[in-house]
């Protein structure tokens, strides 16, 4: 791989890891209400889940829904659904500061790993990477790909992290942990309408 090709592949990997996305989302939310420790798992989840599915994308997983379309088709529907599920957990989340009964718990390891392959983004993110910056056929390239990602994206996500538990501190009234859980839930819900909208 060129230096320019890395540097390029570098950009690609920072914008897509640190603008928002139901990865990122959730994260912000489990910072909220759970604060940074109990979110290891979860954040070490996101990304490993995400480097492995570049890596079985790149080993041609992906071209599966390129010749069985209905399977696009079943995995965009899971998808939604899932993220409505995830958005209706959010919106409903009481800060477990203010309950009497500590029984929540983030999303874990296993399951964030899970969730890359429901996830629209993610599906967008590796698709591209593996399009358009594997220079070559040889594995290694897809590696280079997963390692580079890998190694941005891990600050990137962990800064939405961070600034929700860092919320958490600043706003101490039930009621506004609601309204922005509700907000959180909104935009969740939103980062999967693009999906359901026809290209021309």
């Amino acid at each position: 791989m060129t230096y320019e090709l890395l540097y390029a592949l570098s950009l690609f990997a920072f914008v897509s890891s640190i603008t928002p996305g139901p990865n990122n989302l959730i994260l912000l939310s489990s910072g909220i209400t759970f604060g940074t420790r109990r979110c290891i798992r979860l954040l070490l989840g996101i990304n490993l889940g995400f480097a492995a599915m570049i890596l079985l994308v790149g080993a041609g997983i992906g071209e599966l829904f390129t010749r069985f379309a209905v399977l696009h088709e079943v995995l965009k529907w899971l998808s939604a659904a899932y993220i409505l599920y995830l958005a209706f957990k959010v919106a409903s989340t009481t800060p477990i500061e203010f309950e009497s009964h500590v029984t929540a718990q983030p999303m874990t390891f296993f399951e964030a790993v899970m969730f890359q392959w429901i996830n629209p983004k993610a599906w967008s993110m590796s698709l591209s990477a593996i399009t358009i910056y594997t220079p070559s056929t040889h594995f290694s390239s897809v590696v280079l790909v997963a390692v580079v990602f890998s190694l941005i994206n891990l600050p990137c996500i962990l800064s939405w992290l961070l600034v929700g538990t860092k919320l958490s501190k600043l706003i101490k009234h039930p009621k506004y942990f609601r309204a922005l859980n509700l907000a959180l839930a909104f935009v969740l819900v939103a980062s999967i309408v693009p999906t359901f909208i026809p290209l021309d």
